[in-house]
């Protein structure tokens, strides 16, 4: 505040010379650019004078191309692991649907098969179509499950690439966490997939179930028509 006073008391001082001076008689062209310059160069020595130099100023941070790449870099790396959060969720909800489809196929399977010989034609005909729309929908899992194993291929690609960018660059946090991500979201993929592959394990057995099981119905019913046969037409002519 006292530097502040001096600077306001030199500036008025100031105002009242350049006043007396230019009141009087005008002088020259050239004189007057004369005077004009000395005022000027008294004012600027009285500001510095008067303590306005002391006045701190912060200076604008100097960013350096080095400095620029490295934060170009992180938030490269930020945008990847975003990009591997969202595909690996996907993927993971994608797998866990698929292996809830396949396990209702495998029940629906099952039921009809223990259901053999019990059931009249319009019940079988009707289980039939249950078990052909899951069948579709578990198709339709698996393609869902395999566009979004493509999205997460390239995802965990993208976030190789942006790590090594930034170990590079010299962001070595940056680099660190990305590959962590990356660690982890396999690791959360892999433990997802053990689900899918348990069940297509599952519907396999069904599978070979079903057979066995239709080929003995199959010579139940070929063996009764057999022993409905009259013993007349056994009989050799």
């Amino acid at each position: 505040m006292a530097a502040l006073g001096r600077v306001i008391t030199c500036f008025r001082l100031l105002r009242s010379s350049a006043r007396v001076l230019f009141s009087s008689r005008r002088p020259a062209v050239h004189t007057a650019g004369k005077w004009t310059n000395i005022v000027c160069t008294g004012i600027a020595s009285l500001t510095v004078g008067c303590g306005l130099c002391a006045v701190p100023f912060r200076q604008v941070e100097n960013l350096s191309h080095d400095s620029l790449i490295k934060r170009a870099a992180s938030l490269v790396t930020d945008s990847s692991s975003s990009f591997l959060s969202q595909t690996t969720l996907a993927l993971i909800d994608a797998i866990t649907e698929y292996s809830k489809a396949v396990h209702t196929l495998i029940a629906l399977q099952r039921r009809y098969l223990d259901s053999l010989g019990k059931l009249t034609p319009a019940e079988e005909d009707t289980i039939w179509q249950v078990i052909i729309g899951q069948r579709s929908e578990v198709s339709d899992k698996r393609d869902e499950c395999m566009r979004f194993e493509l999205n997460w291929v390239n995802a965990v690609k993208l976030c190789e690439t942006a790590a090594e960018a930034a170990y590079i660059s010299g962001a070595e946090h940056a680099s660190i966490t990305v590959r962590t991500n990356i660690q982890v979201a396999q690791s959360q993929v892999e433990e997802a997939q053990k689900l899918s592959v348990d069940a297509d394990a599952k519907l396999a057995e069904t599978k070979v179930m079903e057979v066995e099981r239709v080929s003995q119905y199959v010579a139940s019913l070929e063996k009764s028509d057999e022993d409905e046969v009259p013993e007349a037409y056994l009989r050799e002519d």
